[in-house]
């Protein structure tokens, strides 16, 4: 069993232009001769690796607490992209998911252990999402997008991006990192900390292949 942890450090992460830095204050120090030692933590709620609930652009869209467990928890596929996705790129990684996941079917119990990898879809590199191509993901019906940027859309424009996906109830896993993880089939558990009425929330996401 191999585990992949494929979130950034906290106090270290990438940052949204224009969303607050995380920072941390130290309310006792063990140094300083109290008990024990004690953090306080402030940050946005999109910083470093985090996840987008359909509430973040959707006034009427469901929040972090409201969101579906299944969506965060379960087979996910990485594929590899560079630069635009296009609409033939994400035809592409949903058929390429797909193969895999019928492959994963055939080597597995499928009546007790079903994969869905084709449901939840990571995307590894440099990629920027394309409005036609998350129609495509839209339209398919996935669980989950996630991407190495800190928003699936272009930064300077990412409201058309995310008003598609959000708006089919396609959760969003931004900001992981996946240098070290190759394509392919994975147990993917992304579930953010679960802040009521929130729009999104970090998470400590990994990858698992047995």
């Amino acid at each position: 069993m191999q585990i992949y942890d494929i979130s950034q450090e906290v106090f270290s992460c990438a940052v949204y232009p224009g969303d607050p830095s995380p920072e941390r204050k130290w309310m006792l120090r063990m140094d300083d001769g109290a008990v024990c030692n004690l953090t306080a933590i402030s940050m946005c709620a999109h910083n470093g690796t985090h996840v987008d609930a359909p509430f973040h652009f959707i006034n009427e869209g469901r929040k972090i607490d409201e969101v579906d467990m299944q969506r965060w928890i379960g087979y996910a596929y990485v594929a590899e992209h560079e630069g635009v996705l296009t609409a033939a790129d994400a035809e592409y990684i949903l058929a390429t998911a797909e193969a895999a996941e019928t492959a994963q079917n055939a080597s597995l119990d499928a009546a007790n252990s079903p994969c869905d990898a084709s449901k939840r879809i990571l995307v590894k590199g440099n990629a920027v999402m394309s409005e036609e191509a998350a129609r495509v993901f839209a339209e398919r019906g996935i669980f989950l997008f996630g991407n190495e940027s800190q928003t699936v859309g272009p930064e300077d424009a990412p409201m058309a991006v995310h008003k598609i996906m959000l708006g089919a109830q396609v959760v969003l896993l931004e900001g992981i990192r996946l240098a070290a993880v190759p394509e392919g089939v994975y147990l993917l558990h992304a579930a953010p900390i679960n802040l009521g009425g929130a729009d999104g929330a970090p998470c400590r996401a990994t990858l698992l292949r047995m």
